[in-house]
């Protein structure tokens, strides 16, 4: 397999975050309120491309906006080989049975 290089688009993430955001008919205050920042303006960053959520406010946010990341990203490079890859392991991975503990009497 050929190597893949790929670059996130901040400004164009933050749009994307922004259109979100929009789309849900949440405030900045509203998102502020829920990831319990004291302030806003690391959203006002992350809409603006300055800065990039971390990983962690990335999952919330995803579940905020009842999307997955992948579709809050946007990201340059091979989008369609990647896409496939990951949307393949993601189900590869839901598709496992769940994991029961077996304990021993």
């Amino acid at each position: 397999m050929e190597p893949m290089y790929l670059s996130i688009q901040p400004v164009e993430t933050g749009k994307r975050i922004k259109q979100l955001l929009s789309e849900q008919n949440y405030t900045i205050r509203e998102i502020q309120g829920a990831f319990g920042f004291e302030n806003p303006q690391a959203i006002y960053k992350w809409v603006s491309g300055k800065s990039l959520p971390s990983l962690d406010n990335f999952v919330i946010l995803s579940r905020l906006l009842h999307t997955s990341i992948e579709n809050i990203l946007v990201i340059d490079g091979d989008i369609p080989r990647l896409g496939g890859f990951l949307n393949q392991r993601f189900n590869d991975f839901l598709s496992l049975p769940p994991y029961n503990r077996v304990t021993r009497n």
